[in-house]
């Protein structure tokens, strides 16, 4: 070998190395982002240790990393079930969940990446299933957020075994069939219209008191009355209102032996 080519060789060597030692260290470390946490594998088995964020060590090509989110996510899923009056109901349920940071190792061991599709999409069906049978579909609608917390505390029930926290969970909708829309739009407008019945009848029941309290009133009026001429003398009483009548005129002509109104020359 010439020195020229033991010279590139030399070099060559020290290339390798230094790129063996470069992804050397590069496989040792290993950056866990905000909101997640590193599951580490040791030739393919789960360890108990788990990653917190920021830099960490690692045995470099003997172990690896899978990094799952704990913040918490958003799942939304379509349920189909049936009401204790046996309605069909069609339900899109909301759930916000967070894995259990300090669980993710056995999370992955026990269940894997696809948790979603196996844990919680199940889980939602069977509490929706399970929760609207005990309504009926009326029950369903007017009762909504009872109904909302018995199917987040079944769901926080289950999938706390199943190492994830429940947060929050929505009925964005419940949908039924077109007969039971159209019944429930035929009671609401039997209500209306009774209500608006009831309204009138209470106003007719109100102007017929106000009748009787006037007509009452003007009875009194003329019990009032007649008791003063009782009291004080029918000949009285009518010369009073002979007097309220009079214009203060005398009459022009006297009938013979005839006397003055309302002068009493007995007095």
């Amino acid at each position: 070998m010439t020195p020229e080519n033991k010279i590139i060789f030399k070099w060559i060597v020290k290339g390798v190395i230094g790129l063996v030692c470069l992804m050397f260290l590069w496989g040792s470390f290993v950056i866990v982002r905000p909101g997640k946490r590193g599951v580490v594998i040791l030739l393919g088995a789960v360890q108990e240790r788990i990653m917190p964020e920021g830099l960490n060590l690692k045995k470099p090509f003997i172990e690896s990393v899978k990094k799952l989110d704990v913040k918490t996510q958003k799942e939304e899923v379509k349920a189909e079930a049936a009401s204790k009056d046996l309605q069909n109901v069609a339900a899109v349920i909301a759930l916000n969940y967070n894995l259990m940071p300090d669980k993710v190792n056995v999370l992955w061991k026990e269940i894997g990446s696809e948790y979603k599709e196996r844990i919680i999409d199940p889980a939602i069906q069977e509490a929706v299933k399970a929760v609207t049978a005990k309504y009926t579909a009326e029950e369903l609608v007017t009762r909504r957020a009872e109904v909302r917390d018995f199917i987040r505390l079944s769901l926080s029930e289950r999938l706390v075994k199943e190492y994830i926290n429940v947060s929050e969970v929505s009925i964005v909708n419940f949908d039924f069939s077109q007969s039971f829309n159209q019944a429930i739009e035929a009671k609401v407008t039997a209500e209306q219209n009774a209500l608006a019945a009831k309204n009138k009848l209470e106003q007719v029941k109100f102007e017929k008191e106000q009748r009787i309290a006037q007509a009452q009133g003007e009875a009194e009026a003329i019990k009032i009355q007649a008791q003063a001429i009782t009291q004080q003398g029918g000949e009285d009483y009518v010369n009073l209102k002979a007097v309220d009548k009079w214009d203060g005129k005398l009459p022009t002509q006297m009938i013979p032996n005839a006397t003055l109104p309302f002068i009493n020359l007995n007095k």
